[in-house]
């Protein structure tokens, strides 16, 4: 095979003489051995090595009664880099197959490799990609079964500027039909894991990505997801830390996978202490057919490793994500303040109140009004009209159009709520086609707000909801819109497909989702896209590469919002986070927070208000004003710069997020106390990522940067709902 010559520092290259890849980043790499020139093994994964000794292969041992068929070596202790099922390793395996012309065993051997410049993308799913080849390297390995008659191709993308690496994996089927049960997107065996932590995001909604780490214990530990979507209970992300991990310190294995729907990622550890974590497509009740030539291609996995703890990790994640993942016009571009009428109004609303609330939106500067549920077909509440996308004339006498005009007459953007992916039964479109949901045959289709999910496996369904928001979107001049899923899948089944392939309809409706989507997107490059998954229960690296932005949670409460968003914070950038203003008491827990705190903790997200302005005080408006401004003059560092959390909600009483630019000419901490006690020590906050020698000003006074980050930022923690602000300019 022909090795192209790579930068200097950042390449691929393989070893022919030892049979070993490198696959190095500027600070890390990822090794893989070819053990007797057959079964890819998994050598190193960490800070970078540029070369390893060449008996690599002697260190692994069989162990006693573990079978063998690979001379002196067993399957099931070795750190394979694909793992099977029904060669010997009675480990998770990566790969599965439930029925073949030769049964249920898979046994992969080395085929040949290809390197060359950039990365390809996955057919029909989101991923990561490139603007141009220099910026990445891609390995494609290729293992074969001729028994099974099996292709399996493995990439592996090297970006040369982020320390990331993507996995994907290609399943061909060469021979009759197979079923494939299970096809993890990355699997990686590390030695010596015992003392390791594994760390994960979990919750429900109004209570998403709450940080949970635990000891790995003998035996499997994992979080997944079963419903039809990555879901609020677990984020589609887990990391593998030593046990000394911290923000600042310590060895960090992050998996994240690029997908929306059912997911697994968990780490099982042996009896000699060999952790294998993996990352994919649920197995669970997954089934895939694969007729001759057919192949299926897993969702990306992105592998990051830091040595300098988790928030160098996160720091990663979100450079990638925010630059070489989400898309289009709005990925680098300023997004818009909006106010969305939602709980101002809820159901409650007619075109004359919309109006004058976007008249007083106007007054402070906000640039955007969002109409949200309640504008089409017979939707006076949440029981009739869903899937019915016409405009409801009691509503909006004049139609969207009329009331868009007169928004665009403030100075305003007009945007829209939508929940294409669902129908209530009581619709014009359940009466026309009932058969069009999710269902199973025989049985009682449950409802979860009042609503039933679409089966968007049908080419015929999302075509209707691709020409049904084009329609709408082509009436008015719309700028915005709020894609909302208020609901988990539950009895899967299409009525399209056979009885043998109901195992595929989850992973169909993700392709069949992500196919309107880039229609939709493509068709409409003007108008900013954000998903609004029940608050968060689809906030997903997947959803991200059509949206740019997700509401972050239905729980608007600043208080909850405080960990909330930096939970969210260990995979995602702020750039991503849809964050409002709400009133108080809170509409979800009722509790009261001054308007400067909720301003604050939603001022680094995606800025806006959810709150009838006209009931607000002057005082209130002011702030607001005020507020607007700021975030406008800050949003840059927000968004495009490094983010430092610097006292944690989980731990503390209070919580500090700093912000710098890539220039690191200017910083900004954002500091909010929800918990005060009478007398209280001084919080010293002591910023990251300074340039040590320059001087930063903040108010009048200026202060070292070595000062700065080594004595810190005195924060008096003496009252409740207390919020800071402060802007950090070198001088």
């Amino acid at each position: 095979m022909k090795i192209k010559s790579f930068r200097e520092n950042i390449m691929i290259t393989f070893d022919e003489k030892n049979k070993v890849f490198y696959l190095s980043t500027e600070k890390t790499s990822y090794i893989i051995g070819l053990l007797n020139g057959e079964l890819p093994i998994h050598i190193h994964w960490g800070k970078r090595i540029d070369r390893i000794p060449d008996d690599w292969g002697k260190t692994y041992t069989r162990r006693a009664l573990s079978a063998y068929d690979r001379g002196e070596f067993s399957s099931n202790t070795l750190p394979q880099e694909y793992p099977t099922f029904g060669n010997a390793d009675n480990r998770i395996p990566a790969m599965q197959i439930s029925s073949g012309v030769n049964g249920q065993q898979v046994k992969l051997k080395f085929s040949k490799y290809e390197i060359e410049s950039g990365k390809p993308a996955l057919e029909g799913l989101p991923a990561t990609y490139t603007e141009a080849d220099s910026e990445a390297d891609t390995l494609k390995i290729t293992l074969t079964d001729e028994v099974q008659q099996l292709e399996v191709t493995l990439y592996y993308t090297v970006f040369n500027n982020i320390d990331a690496i993507t996995r994907s994996t290609v399943i061909k089927n060469l021979g009759e039909k197979t079923v494939l049960c299970g096809a993890m997107s990355a699997a990686v065996d590390f030695y010596g894991m015992a003392d390791s932590d594994i760390l994960t995001l979990d919750g429900t909604w109004t209570r998403e990505r709450q940080i949970t780490r635990k000891r790995i214990t003998s035996g499997n530990q994992c979080v997944e997801s079963r419903c039809g979507a990555s879901s609020a209970y677990h984020s589609p992300f887990m990391a593998v830390c030593s046990k000394d991990a911290a923000e600042t310190q310590g060895d960090v294995y992050g998996f994240s996978l690029v997908y929306s729907g059912d997911f697994v990622a968990g780490v099982e550890l042996d009896a000699y202490n060999t952790a294998r974590a993996y990352i994919g497509i649920n197995p669970f009740q997954f089934s895939y057919t694969l007729e001759r030539n057919d192949t299926f291609c897993t969702p990306e996995a992105v592998l990051v490793y830091s040595a300098n703890g988790i928030g160098e990790m996160s720091r990663i994640y979100h450079k990638l994500y925010r630059t070489r993942l989400c898309r289009g016009k709005y990925r680098d571009s300023e997004r818009f303040v909006l106010i969305n009428n939602w709980e101002a109004t809820y159901f409650d609303f007619n075109e004359e109140k919309l109006v004058k609330i976007a008249e007083k939106a106007a007054q402070i500067g906000i640039d955007t009004m969002v109409l949200d549920d309640g504008w089409f077909g017979k939707r006076t509440a949440d029981n009739a009209g869903l899937g019915d996308w016409v405009e409801n004339p009691d509503r909006l006498p004049n139609g969207l159009r009329g009331l868009a005009d007169k928004i665009n007459a403030l100075g305003m953007r007009f945007g829209l709520w939508f929940e294409p992916e669902m129908v209530n039964p009581d619709s014009d479109l359940y009466r026309a086609h009932p058969d069009w949901i999710l269902h199973a045959k025989g049985r009682q289709s449950s409802l979860v707000r009042n609503q039933l999910t679409l089966d968007l496996s049908r080419k015929d369904v999302c075509d209707y909801i691709t020409e049904a928001v084009s329609d709408v979107l082509n009436k008015a001049n719309i700028e915005y819109v709020k894609w909302d899923m208020n609901r988990y899948m539950s009895e899967v089944g299409s009525s399209e497909l056979p009885a043998d392939r109901q195992g595929e309809v989850k992973h169909r409706y993700m392709l069949g989702l992500y196919s309107v989507l880039e229609t939709l997107t493509q068709r409409f490059p003007n108008v900013l896209f954000e998903s609004c998954a029940s608050g968060g229960g689809r906030f997903d690296p997947g959803m991200l590469y059509y949206m740019p932005q997700t509401w972050t949670s239905d729980d608007s409460d600043a208080t909850e919002r405080l960990r909330i968003q930096y939970g969210t914070s260990i995979v995602y950038p702020y750039s991503s986070m849809g964050a409002h203003v709400s009133a108080v008491p809170n509409h979800q827990i009722g509790r009261i927070t001054s308007f400067e705190m909720r301003c604050d903790v939603a001022l680094p997200g995606q800025f806006g208000f959810e709150l009838d302005l006209n009931k607000c005080t002057d005082h209130e408006l002011e702030i607001a004003k005020k507020k607007v401004r700021e975030y406008r003059e800050l949003q840059e560092v927000f968004h495009k710069g490094d983010c430092y959390r610097l006292k944690s909600p989980f731990e503390t009483d209070l919580s500090a997020v700093e912000f710098v630019s890539e220039d690191k000419k200017t910083a900004v901490v954002c500091i909010s106390s929800y918990k005060a006690t009478a007398y209280s020590p001084d919080e010293f906050i002591k910023p990251q990522g300074l340039c040590e020698n320059a001087t930063y000003r903040i108010g009048e006074n200026s202060y070292d940067g070595k000062y700065l980050m080594n004595y810190g930022i005195v924060f008096r923690n003496d009252r409740e709902n207390k919020s800071e602000i402060i802007v950090m300019r070198a001088e």
